[in-house]
């Protein structure tokens, strides 16, 4: 019995926990299985789709990602990339004959993005571009032959720097800003000659991305090729980033003119399948706290008319039908993320996903062809992301790939939908429930909060969610004014209230779910990170109750928010104005986590990396001074990492670590 024992504790050990069902529970260590699919790109034949899978190295600490080809009748897969970790946005050329893609060129930290050209008929892929601070996106001519890429502009006073001369002016950037930023402009490479120039030039840029945010508003040719679209930024310093219009530029000549009167908060444009219209982003009322809606124009300029307005829905897609009369738009809807197809007429109709839910990282992750097809990445509550495919928006949804198969077999936690209302106001959120879940026993709950606010917590796949569940958590995801999922008037209601009624919103969900008598009462924890770390340090200081608290990447103060972050003066019109005019700081403190903060009694786990341009650390040290010195059980955890989020796998693995165990800790 002895032996049989040790061999059954040997198995259990080595092929993960199991449940009484004999089916192995999702733990931390199977983030290391978990392969993720992004960047679906139809071929113009509409028969085959290329996609970047990518697979954590915990040894090289990375992620090596490869294209793969999945030929859309037989799902065969063909590996397209060999012997390199990184590479990107994969695109066809317009004949389907090339594939261009990112991918890093030169070694260790010298490596830079540059563009690679694979023929589809075979052989090695070849670099075709050289730039100096190495390319941003891309997009190819429809002659199937030019390609125009954004690019980093070298210093002007590139010698002057080398001797030592490295002084710079500060703007509008955040507090980590070490040098100059420098704008990026327009390059085009011809793929036969891989002759490069420059089209573009001047204190102006292209928008530079600083993740976690979403990806530069990538270049439109006009079908004659004779045409680009861009958005420009007044200058390349982030915090003025919101004041950014569209562009024509003349490639023959390299001028260009606004396309409307506008000076700030456009995005996105995209020719006609046939030239004849323009399509675009723009804020509802130019509000940069309001929805993204579709605009639709002439070629020959003027704001034109948008269409998207009785959707009313934050849009995060827009992508033309070859048809030239209906586009697939997307974003949040109430517990989903759905597509639909709309006409110029700003009519819609839903398409049918089922259980699936796209894939959304603010853009959705999808494209459609020249042939009317639609491919993107999505996931559902028990099964991580895959590729999906439809021939047409009316067809039946097929699922290409089963990278995630494994995962999907393991134990996973029920999810639900539970719905409240407060303030008139009608929300949702997301609930996971523990694995075997019993009924009539009541079960510790974890609140996790999402981020933006420009954001929302929908019915997909949550990695971390589901390790909760797993631990015998009850999981409680709530959605709150400010969220993108209910249209402009709820996405609005937080302006000038960054806090007090998100944090009711919150409460009352919270109450509803504990109504339900599943809710062990006494063992509630609450987390979140960015804006959920936010809602956390807030929901800690205004309410009592609560047993365990993990507040990761918080705002905590608006002040240094306002001062020292990224989007810095963006925050403005959100929070009354500038905290330095008039009597705006005492709005600003009046809707800052911090002020109140000294009132948390839960232990509380902090954690922060010390390099985040989007919440600088300041925030972070202030809220542990506050903690530790009126007597609160706090740790401080922060990671060396210039980001926002973490981008490698470890600190991805290591970081929920520290959030599952600190809930352990104070809640079992």
């Amino acid at each position: 019995m002895r032996i049989a024992f040790t061999l059954l504790t040997t198995l259990l050990l080595a092929f993960g926990q199991c449940n009484v069902y004999g089916q192995k529970k999702f733990e931390l260590t199977d983030y290391a299985k978990l392969v993720n699919i992004s960047d679906p790109q139809i071929s113009p034949d509409g028969k085959s789709v290329v996609i970047v899978v990518a697979r954590p190295d915990y040894v090289q600490n990375r992620f090596n990602a490869e294209l793969v080809l999945i030929d859309v009748a037989s799902g065969k897969k063909s590996v397209l990339t060999q012997d390199r970790f990184a590479v990107s946005s994969p695109r066809w050329s317009p004949n389907g004959e090339q594939l261009a893609f990112i991918s890093k060129a030169g070694q260790g930290k010298d490596a830079l993005n540059q563009i690679f050209l694979l023929s589809m008929q075979g052989g090695e892929a070849k670099q075709i571009t050289k730039a100096i601070k190495g390319v941003q996106h891309f997009a190819w001519s429809p002659n199937s032959t030019d390609i125009a890429y954004a690019a980093l502009n070298e210093p002007k006073n590139k010698v002057e720097i080398g001797k030592g001369f490295t002084g710079f002016e500060i703007t509008n950037n955040d507090m980590f800003v070490g040098s100059q930023p420098m704008p990026a402009h327009i390059w085009l490479v011809n793929t036969t000659t891989a002759e490069n120039k420059r089209v573009t030039d001047g204190d102006w840029s292209l928008p530079i991305v600083i993740p976690p945010s979403a990806p530069s508003s990538p270049f439109s040719w006009s079908p004659d090729g004779k045409t680009i679209l861009f958005v420009k930024v007044a200058t390349a310093y982030s915090g003025d980033g919101i004041n950014r219009s569209i562009q024509l530029l003349n490639i023959t000549d390299g001028a260009y003119k606004s396309l409307t009167t506008r000076t700030k908060m456009e995005a996105y444009p995209n020719f006609s399948p046939d030239g004849s219209k323009i399509s675009y982003w723009s804020k509802n009322d130019n509000a940069i706290t309001s929805i993204n809606e579709l605009w639709l124009t002439n070629t020959t300029g003027g704001e034109g008319k948008p269409i998207s307005t009785q959707l009313n829905r934050d849009l995060y897609l827009s992508a033309w039908m070859p048809d030239n009369k209906t586009f697939l738009v997307g974003g949040h809807n109430d517990n989903k993320t759905s597509m639909w197809s709309m006409n110029l007429d700003g009519k819609t109709t839903v398409i049918n996903l089922g259980n699936v839910c796209p894939f959304w990282s603010f853009w959705l992750d999808a494209t459609v062809s020249k042939t009317g097809a639609i491919a993107f990445t999505g996931s559902e509550p028990n099964k991580p992301v895959e590729l999906y495919f439809m021939q047409s928006t009316t067809s039946k949804l097929v699922r290409l790939t089963d990278y995630n198969t494994e995962i999907s077999q393991m134990t996973m936690g029920k999810t639900e939908t539970i719905r409240w209302e407060n303030d008139g106001l009608k929300h949702c959120g997301i609930v996971t429930y523990p694995i075997n879940y019993e009924k009539g026993k009541k079960y510790p709950l974890v609140l996790v909060i999402h981020g933006g606010p420009n954001a929302a917590s929908v019915e997909q796949f949550s990695r971390f969610s589901q390790i909760l569940a797993n631990e015998g958590y009850f999981v409680f995801e709530p959605n709150y004014r400010g969220s993108d999922n209910l249209g402009a008037d709820y996405k609005v209601a937080i302006v000038q209230d960054a806090g007090e009624g998100p944090g009711r919103d919150v409460m009352a969900g919270l109450e509803k779910l504990k109504a339900t008598g599943i809710i062990n009462n006494d063992k509630v924890g609450v987390s979140g990170w960015s804006y959920g770390g936010f809602m956390t340090v807030w929901l800690a200081g205004h309410y009592g109750g609560w047993k365990a608290a993990v507040a990761g990447a918080a705002v905590t103060d608006w002040v240094d928010q306002y001062s020292f972050s990224d989007n810095n003066i963006g925050r403005a019109e959100a929070l009354g104005g500038s905290p330095y005019v008039g009597d705006n700081m005492k709005k600003y403190i009046a809707q800052s986590p911090i002020t109140e903060s000294k009132n948390i009694k839960a232990p509380t786990l902090i954690l922060a990396n010390t390099g985040d341009p989007r919440v600088p650390v300041s925030q972070s040290y202030k809220l542990y001074h506050t903690l530790i010195d009126n007597g609160t059980v706090t740790k401080f955890m922060g990671w060396p990492i210039p980001a926002h989020n973490a981008i490698d796998p470890v600190t991805q693995m290591e970081t929920p670590k520290f959030w599952l165990n600190w809930m352990n800790t104070y809640l079992k």
